[in-house]
């Protein structure tokens, strides 16, 4: 029974920890796993990368959140390559669960599912982008963080929390990696993607992220 609803977009990390008894963690053996999954990257990756780098440093002070997906985030992921028959990469998709007859809803800027044309279950990782700085046409970023742990607090429930849930958020050149167990969750402390070595090891997680979610959807874990 749905008591209240909550839209994704205004949940916040003090919030959702208050209201549904999440609890951050500095270590997670689901994050730590996750990380921790080997991933190579070809020369050819490696140089793509950087180009994708230098157009990033030019513009990252100035772009709003959808040119700095645009530019820069949309084509790692399409590098990574998330479109196969059994899954694939959505944006800018509507998401709704209920959680504690509590009604959470909303558009989801990124997520990878199950499903091709469409998205369907599970769901395995959910990305908020947001941009550096504050400006006209965005005047407030609210809180990235508890933005995409609502949405992997949604999509946990939609899997019945059988595996562990993954997510990332993006302010500017930073990228925070994180994951729901449970009801515990923690996340890395930001990689800078104007450092090379951290812009190589962002996409060596994304593609490791690849890696966990063929394995789910194959039923191999």
């Amino acid at each position: 029974m749905v008591t209240q609803e909550k839209t994704l977009a205004t949940c916040t990390l003090k919030y959702l920890d208050k209201t549904f008894g999440l609890r951050q963690t500095r270590q997670l053996t689901a994050l730590d796993e996750w990380l921790a999954r080997p991933a190579d990257l070809s020369e050819l990756e490696r140089q793509v990368l950087l180009r994708f780098q230098g157009v990033l440093e030019f513009n990252v002070h100035d772009w709003n959140e959808h040119e700095l997906d645009s530019h820069f985030i949309g084509p790692i992921f399409t590098l990574v390559d998330f479109s196969t028959p059994d899954f694939n990469h959505f944006s800018q998709r509507e998401l709704s669960a209920t959680v504690d007859d509590i009604l959470l809803y909303g558009r989801v800027d990124g997520i990878v599912a199950s499903g091709w044309r469409e998205p369907e279950l599970p769901f395995f990782a959910f990305q908020e982008y947001k941009r550096n700085l504050a400006s006209d046409d965005c005047p407030a970023n609210g809180d990235p963080a508890g933005q995409v742990l609502a949405a992997m607090l949604a999509g946990q429930a939609l899997n019945n929390r059988a595996f562990p849930i993954y997510g990332c958020y993006v302010v500017g050149r930073d990228w925070y990696f994180m994951a729901l167990n449970d009801r515990n969750y923690a996340s890395t402390k930001g990689h800078n993607a104007l450092d090379t070595d951290e812009l190589f090891e962002i996409f060596r997680i994304l593609k490791a992220l690849k890696q966990l979610v063929a394995e789910r959807t194959s039923g191999k874990s």
